[in-house]
């Protein structure tokens, strides 16, 4: 009988997608590489997803986060990007949690309920280090995506390890953080060594006309996405690896 998941079923078995249902994927960070990420997790079949994003959707992201359209603008990214993975995966169990990661609350999300893996798609260097040293403190595992701003060439985006990667100023300040946090550097992520086109001088965030000026990145449709779909499907091959499901 046909169903939506008979396309996957012909590469990893009736095994494999019973292995992806009962699995629970946490991603942090609902923007162009998260969105991606989590849309590529719930049509490979994971069973339970957790969301975590304090922001909400503006018209800036349209140009590349699938969780932006014109009806959803304004909407918390959890909640509309919540609905868009339902709509995929009715049966999906989602939780959304619309909150800014700090220290204080790390812990408390991660121990909350087990968690198979968690992707770090989130922008903040400081909230960054803080969720890897938090999966690393309690055995999770953990993979991250570094800068797709001010790229463009798709042929330089590539997974390594955090020790590995070079020409991204998100993972060096990220790799000082970690150091500093005694975590480890030996984890997966996904960067581009493409020298980056500059960003515009710091200037006030729009929609947070309290926060500090920041330098804004320019982006193009495809990269973030990219990196999201790379990272989801690292993610996914590693967990089948990891249960003896495929071998290569």
């Amino acid at each position: 009988m046909s169903h939506a998941h008979e396309r996957t079923a012909i590469l990893l078995g009736e095994e494999g997608l019973a292995y992806l249902r009962a699995r629970h994927v946490m991603i942090v960070g609902i923007g162009g590489v998260g969105g991606a990420a989590a849309e590529a997790m719930a049509r490979a079949g994971i069973g339970r997803i957790t969301l975590v994003d304090h922001d909400r959707v503006s018209i800036s992201n349209m140009n590349r986060q699938l969780v932006c359209l014109h009806s959803t603008l304004g909407h918390p990214k959890v909640e509309a990007m919540g609905a868009r993975l339902r709509d995929i995966n009715p049966e999906l169990a989602l939780l959304a949690r619309q909150q800014f990661l700090n220290r204080e609350h790390i812990d408390e999300l991660l121990r909350a309920e087990p968690i198979d893996y968690v992707l770090d798609c989130i922008d903040s260097v400081s909230c960054k280090a803080e969720l890897v040293a938090g999966c690393q403190r309690l055995g999770i595992p953990v993979a991250s995506s570094m800068g797709a701003g001010g790229r463009l060439d798709v042929t330089r985006a590539r997974i390594a390890t955090l020790a590995e990667t070079h020409h991204c100023g998100l993972a060096a300040n990220l790799r000082r953080r970690l150091r500093k946090l005694g975590a480890s550097l030996d984890y997966p992520v996904v960067f581009s060594d493409e020298p980056p086109i500059k960003p515009l001088p710091q200037q006030p965030i729009a929609d947070a006309p309290d926060a500090l000026p920041r330098a804004v990145n320019g982006t193009i449709s495809y990269l973030p996405n990219l990196f999201g779909f790379m990272l989801a499907g690292h993610v996914l091959h590693r967990m089948l690896q990891s249960a003896a499901l495929i071998r290569r």
